[in-house]
């Protein structure tokens, strides 16, 4: 019997190994992951967006995550991404670890900047 919530925990780590390639945090922490639904036979359906309509790594990036999974998680019987675009992506889906990793990299938070100028907060 498949258990499906560690076998869901394990996929999010995976996804904390797989990046976008412009942007150096993983594509977890960007809060790209919409969500991770895992059946009774083990096969992994996540859904996410990208942070642009029309990106032109989509393809690369979406073959990376399911090769990321696949790899690091041997236990999943399939494993399939379904790029959505409902809701738009926003850096304030940045999880907190995220919000850290852009921090250190660019020296302020990159969110709370983008709220303040975008939403007047």
């Amino acid at each position: 019997m498949i258990n499906k919530d560690q076998l869901r925990s394990k996929v999010i780590a995976a996804l904390r190994e797989a990046y976008d390639p412009e942007i150096p945090v993983n594509v977890y922490d960007l809060g790209l992951v919409y969500g991770i639904d895992v059946d009774d036979e083990g096969n992994v359906e996540i859904k996410m967006t990208l942070t642009a309509v029309g990106c032109p790594m989509a393809g690369l990036i979406i073959y990376r995550i399911e090769e990321e999974v696949r790899s690091r998680v041997p236990e999943a019987k399939s494993v399939k991404v379904k790029l959505v675009w409902e809701p738009m992506w926003s850096p304030e889906r940045v999880t907190p670890e995220g919000r850290e990793a852009l921090r250190k990299l660019y020296g302020y938070d990159v969110v709370s900047e983008w709220i303040k100028r975008y939403k007047g907060e």
